[in-house]
């Protein structure tokens, strides 16, 4: 009689329905949570600045202005454009080097045998605690020896020596689910490990790598404390550094200027996010998982 009832249609599916409307519910909620700075400061950035901090708070703007974008594009000394051209040049080449150094010494440690291998891997992972600050100073003081200093170079060269171990970490475990018998087969037809490498290996990883392109063109691009230690000119500016430039040095801001800088900040990030997502879903999905 009760396996009758629950056989009956539309009985049991008015919990599982409940359930996904609640669930849906709860991430829209939390969205509107996640997403309402951006909003906000979106509708700061086309009041007047007579209005942005005023008495009305909502989202929606009473009077519509978009004087702020080109009085905030060419309000500095230095039009910003110059700031998104410096910000995606280092940020393109930076991951460039990132993703194949990263790869290089993932591979190593994934498909190769050499001597002290677990040792180096282990002292490889420990740097993942060791935070930036510790290493500044000496890097620094490197860099200044060099005559680096004001310049990209400490933004891009440290990039081509596998200095992100958790790129490392990350690919090490995507390349240890690849099958070794394709590495056998590659050895017996003559390849060396170099043309295992990028024939075979790099081919087979694209979610893995364009994942950690896109993770460290974002935290490249996003970088703030990077640039304002070793730049110290407006025309080498990033984004970030030109953004900081609307606060003057008593505190006060273009604050609505500021707005409508930082949402075009945004557009080179929401962009990636929109094009490669499923890259990006299907590398952290599949890192570490047998296939």
């Amino acid at each position: 009689m009760t396996d009758a009832v629950n056989d009956m249609p539309g009985r049991g599916s008015r919990h599982p329905r409940l359930n996904s409307t609640v669930r849906h519910a709860l991430l829209i909620a939390v969205c509107i949570v996640m997403i309402y700075p951006i909003l906000w400061m979106l509708s700061g950035s086309l009041r007047p600045a007579s209005e942005l901090f005023g008495g009305e708070s909502g989202l929606i703007p009473s009077q519509v202005t978009l004087s702020a974008y080109p009085d905030g594009w060419f309000g500095l000394q230095v039009n910003f454009g110059r700031f998104f051209a410096n910000s995606m040049f280092i940020s393109v080449v930076a991951t460039i080097g990132n993703v194949l150094a990263a790869s290089l010494v993932a591979y190593a440690f994934a498909r190769l045998r050499f001597a002290g291998q677990n040792f180096w891997f282990a002292l490889m992972l420990g740097t993942l605690m060791l935070p930036y600050h510790v290493t500044l100073i000496p890097q620094y003081v490197l860099f200044r020896e060099l005559g680096w200093v004001n310049t990209w170079w400490p933004l891009i060269v440290p990039k081509y020596f596998a200095v992100d171990a958790f790129f490392i970490f990350l690919m090490v475990q995507f390349f240890r689910g690849i099958p070794r018998e394709l590495d056998e087969a590659a050895r017996m037809d003559g390849c060396s490990a170099w043309r295992i490498y990028y024939k075979i290996i790099l081919p087979l990883s694209m979610p893995v790598l364009a994942t950690a392109a896109i993770f460290s063109f974002i935290w490249t691009w996003e970088d703030f404390f990077g640039p304002l230690i070793y730049i110290s000119e407006m025309e080498n500016y990033t984004v970030q550094l030109g953004l900081r430039s609307f606060i003057d040095s008593s505190g006060t801001s273009s604050w609505n200027e500021l707005f409508a800088m930082s949402i075009l900040s945004l557009v080179p990030i929401f962009l990636i996010f929109l094009f490669f997502q499923r890259l990006l879903i299907e590398g952290i999905a599949t890192t570490g998982m047998k296939r």
